[in-house]
């Protein structure tokens, strides 16, 4: 069984979750310019570094370069992303980890859009930074963490 190429009905939904449920990994792929591909490559090793990757490429197969506003597109298991959302490339990780969380939720059945679901996906998101912040050696990303962190933290949408 292949993973399917879209997931919109309910089977596929269902073979995509039987398939992840037995341990099934994307082979994760970057698509854009030269620039975004180096971007996003970047944020990639943070999120290497934080212990994350398996979790992202279990939920998301591709990250592309759009001209737009960044989105999961749950049907492609696709984030696509602006330019400008992966120039910093802690935020970026940080935001690839909730997109796949927001795709984790999708092919659970759970509400994965919303107050709710986006707090939930926001604590992701966080429990990201921190651990990323604990394992990094690198000051500059510990200090862009913590920056980050404090933001989420006087946002409405953190706990």
């Amino acid at each position: 069984m292949s993973f399917p190429e879209r997931i919109y009905t309910t089977q596929e939904v269902k073979s995509a979750k039987a398939l992840i449920d037995q341990g099934f990994k994307h082979n994760l792929t970057v698509e854009g310019t030269p620039e975004f591909t180096k971007e996003v490559n970047c944020a990639l090793e943070l999120v290497k570094t934080a212990g994350y990757y398996d979790f992202l490429r279990t939920y998301i197969r591709k990250i592309m370069e759009i001209d737009g506003i960044t989105q999961l597109r749950e049907t492609e298991v696709t984030i696509w992303a602006g330019k400008f959302a992966v120039e910093n490339p802690v935020d970026a990780a940080s935001l690839f980890i909730q997109k796949a969380y927001h795709m984790k939720e999708y092919l659970e059945g759970e509400l994965y859009y919303g107050g709710n679901a986006e707090k939930r996906s926001v604590a992701k998101r966080i429990e990201f930074l921190q651990a990323l912040k604990e394992k990094t050696s690198n000051n500059a990303v510990k200090e862009e963490c913590e920056r980050l962190l404090e933001m989420w933290k006087d946002s409405s949408l953190a706990f």
